[in-house]
């Protein structure tokens, strides 16, 4: 009995030996729906950094919003990353985030570039610019999203579905601005100038007013810069056709969208999802947003390389609150359904 006494003493010494390496062995559950390649050397850096390995599922924002409400408190996800502020809202709406306290990302992350709760921070933004046929128009022709409305502009406006989130985001700004009523009836004259019905995305709208489809149309700046930057020729010629325009600088500002994430109420790795929020913070983060994927940082003091990018030039944001834009999508989508911008 003695014996068998000390063989089961012994034994759990071994385990309680080991147990500081299995304590060490820590993990990041990220489910993400950005989809960029680039993204790659960003959780590398991380996962050397820190030690922490990223376990990562990726798929389409609606899907991964509807897989952790199914998971529910047995959500293995500590992360949610997507695009565009209405997104976070929703999964926000949902309750499925928790406020963060943190000195990093309150320092870091501008007051209006994340949620007033803290339940979601952006990390990386995209401006909405109007883009316009050099042959066709002149850049005064458009310098102002109420010129899209215009009747000069009949027959010569090209757009992606009214009900894409980048679109209906934008819409969200201009009722913070303009109120329901006037963005209602801009929304009718930009119905109005349509070149054809809606179709495609923002490299499709590109193209077609490049090729002299349409004479002019918006876009996010991710899309530009990415043609800018294309190894295919063909891209490159194109965009020579395409002049850009900050809308409203002399206004509220050119309207931004973003990129960002938080922390899940249900996170089992809550002290890895926080670092892992506030690496996307530093400066080696926010560089690689700009010049490995053709964003925009939010921290100031990161270091902008892209060319491409910077060749854009600089212009006045929107400094509307991300977070109390979200919320207004709701109404900016009921808006574009009465106008007929679908």
């Amino acid at each position: 009995m003695k014996a068998r006494m000390i063989r089961i003493a012994a034994a759990v010494a071994a385990a309680l030996a080991l147990s500081p390496a299995i304590a060490q062995e820590k993990v990041l559950n990220l489910y993400s729906a950005r989809h960029y390649q680039t993204d790659e050397a960003l959780y590398s850096n991380f996962t050397r950094q820190t030690g922490i390995k990223i376990n990562r599922i990726e798929g389409k924002e609606d899907e991964l919003v509807e897989r952790i409400r199914n998971e529910g408190a047995n959500s293995p996800a500590d992360v949610f990353i997507t695009v565009d502020a209405s997104r976070l809202a929703q999964a926000d709406a949902m309750g499925l985030f928790a406020p963060i306290k943190s000195a990093v990302l309150e320092e870091r992350i501008p007051a209006h570039l994340r949620d007033p709760e803290n339940g979601w921070f952006a990390f990386s933004t995209r401006a909405r610019v109007i883009i316009y046929n050099k042959l066709k128009l002149k850049s005064s022709d458009v310098a102002n999203y109420e010129d899209l409305a215009k009747p000069s502009l009949k027959g010569k406006l090209c757009s992606r579905s009214g009900a894409h989130p980048y679109n209906v985001s934008l819409g969200a700004a201009l009722i913070q601005h303009w109120g329901e009523a006037k963005t209602e009836e801009w929304a009718r004259g930009v119905v109005a100038n349509f070149a054809r019905a809606p179709k495609g995305g923002d490299t499709d709208q590109i193209k077609a007013v490049a090729v002299g489809e349409c004479d002019v149309a918006v876009s996010n700046t991710y899309y530009l810069v990415r043609l800018l930057r294309s190894t295919k020729s063909e891209d490159r010629a194109m965009m020579e056709k395409v002049g850009v325009v900050w809308p409203n600088q002399s206004s509220f500002g050119t309207h931004i969208n973003i990129s960002g994430g938080g922390m899940l109420k249900t996170a089992p790795n809550k002290e890895a999802a926080v670092k892992f929020l506030e690496y996307l913070a530093s400066d080696e983060a926010q560089a690689y947003f700009a010049n490995g994927n053709n964003e925009w940082p939010v921290v100031k003091s990161a270091v902008v390389s892209n060319p491409e990018l910077k060749s854009l030039g600089n212009f006045k944001a929107d400094t509307l609150n991300v977070g109390e834009l979200a919320r207004t999508t709701a109404q900016a989508q009921k808006v574009f359904d009465r106008a007929g911008y679908r």
